[in-house]
């Protein structure tokens, strides 16, 4: 697979080339941990890429659910695209501050609603900023599109379905938090979670899929991460994580491969370890 895909990745220098098509749309889509102590908004009003938006990944989500940033209902995320001026047409580029962390769940999240011409910036803001290139601390001018959608049930997992696919073994299960987290040696970071993972599910931690600069590996390093961690990749995969934002860097991995069926279970962790009657492994996959 080529590098430059407008249906998963492109570099900064398609990007660049790309830069003032009156058919492109950047989103910053940066979202940290809380504990990271890091203000995303206020960080993309001081420096973005030139026509950026921000995607607020903790606005832009389903405000009825507890769970931290649920999949938004497709009225919602209707709205909110149509106000930043996302629309039918374009070709959505997306990237985040850290190079590639949380961008892919804005990637996952259009997926969901059906919207195929998005892709993620290959090492992000800081690849951007180290090559030089243009940025502005100014904000865009917005002007209302249509934007229709139609949401791909099949791309998201609620507990139910996890619980099945853990219990008959007919899905790989890929848990993307730290190895620590997942043989439940370290604490999970949101109190009164339990530690562990689930059952029969397989650890191929996020950070694994990037290269030292932030980067996506090859699809054939990729390949042999899942692999190597005992993935058949045969099977349909459900991806997860803590609160669902890693397990979209999987799935996007997944689709660098080729591989196309795949969901992400979007309570991940922060909803299973909540609740003791769903059954939890610890130790090595």
């Amino acid at each position: 697979m080529a590098l430059d895909d407008p249906k998963t990745l492109v570099s900064t220098d398609w990007l660049e080339t790309h830069l003032r098509d009156p058919d492109l749309r950047i989103l910053d889509g940066s979202w940290f941990l809380p504990q990271m102590g890091i203000d995303a908004k206020a960080a993309y009003d001081a420096a973005h890429i030139p026509g950026a938006r921000f995607f607020d990944i903790d606005e832009i989500c389903d405000s009825r659910s507890d769970l931290p940033h649920m999949a938004p209902p497709v009225e919602k995320f209707v709205s909110r695209m149509r106000a930043m001026g996302v629309g039918d047409g374009h070709q959505v580029v997306i990237y985040d501050q850290k190079g590639i962390f949380s961008a892919p769940r804005v990637w996952w999240t259009f997926r969901l609603m059906g919207k195929v011409d998005v892709a993620v910036l290959d090492g992000g803001l800081p690849k951007w900023v180290a090559e030089g290139r243009e940025v502005e601390d100014m904000p865009p001018m917005l002007r209302d599109r249509h934007i229709t959608v139609q949401r791909q049930a099949h791309l998201v997992k609620d507990v139910t379905q996890v619980a099945h696919a853990s219990k008959l073994g007919d899905h790989e299960i890929i848990d993307a938090r730290a190895h620590g987290r997942f043989i439940g040696a370290e604490p999970e970071p949101r109190p009164g979670l339990r530690q562990g993972h689930i059952p029969g599910s397989k650890n191929v931690p996020w950070d694994t899929v990037l290269t030292e600069n932030g980067t996506m590996k090859s699809p054939e390093e990729l390949r042999a991460i899942f692999e190597a961690a005992g993935v058949d990749l045969s099977k349909p995969a459900i991806t997860t994580c803590g609160s669902g934002v890693n397990a979209a860097l999987l799935a996007f991995a997944l689709e660098r491969i080729g591989h196309r069926d795949h969901a992400v279970y979007d309570g991940a962790w922060a909803e299973w370890g909540m609740f003791n009657d769903l059954k939890v492994a610890t130790g090595e996959a």
